[in-house]
């Protein structure tokens, strides 16, 4: 049977809309403070624009993390089948992709420290595609152990029928 194309079926982890607004908020943060902090200095002329600078900068990244992870929460899917691993994924630029088993070359798992706070890890399946890794952002740290240790006992061993590596 073909394998098709088609949105996954799981969500990744409430937690991570949560994780998506702090990662922002470490960005937009220190971009609207450094303008603000800099009207400190003896620039009477660049004054106003500085701190036009930080209010616009604020107003971009107040906008971008109260919509972002929200946004991205509800475009975020993913799904393991016997036959594939598919992905949705994107912001902006959304992308559905899907890894025939037979194609998968590693898997990884992944979980910085501001995942670790939110109990979040990723997970990234390589492929012999040109188009890279799928990764699943923001699964419970025992779900990408889970998936990591399915993954990877479905593709080790002798390779499946119609393997095109």
């Amino acid at each position: 049977m073909p394998l098709r194309l088609r949105p996954p079926r799981h969500r990744v982890e409430r937690r991570a809309i949560a994780w998506w607004t702090a990662r922002s908020l470490l960005i937009a943060v220190p971009l609207a403070a450094a303008p603000a902090a800099a009207t400190a200095l003896p620039l009477d002329a660049a004054r106003p624009w500085l701190w036009l600078a930080a209010g616009l900068l604020a107003a971009a990244g107040a906008l971008v993390t109260a919509a972002m992870p929200q946004w991205r929460y509800r475009v975020h899917r993913w799904e393991v089948t016997d036959d594939a691993v598919y992905t949705a994924s994107g912001w902006l630029w959304q992308e559905w992709r899907i890894a025939p088993m037979s194609r998968i070359q590693t898997v990884d798992t992944d979980r910085g420290p501001l995942q670790r706070l939110f109990g979040l890890s990723s997970l990234t399946v390589t492929t012999a595609s040109a188009a890279g890794p799928l990764s699943i952002d923001g699964l419970s740290h025992e779900r990408a152990a889970e998936l990591a240790a399915r993954l990877t006992a479905a593709t080790t061993g002798a390779a499946p029928a119609g393997d095109a590596t």
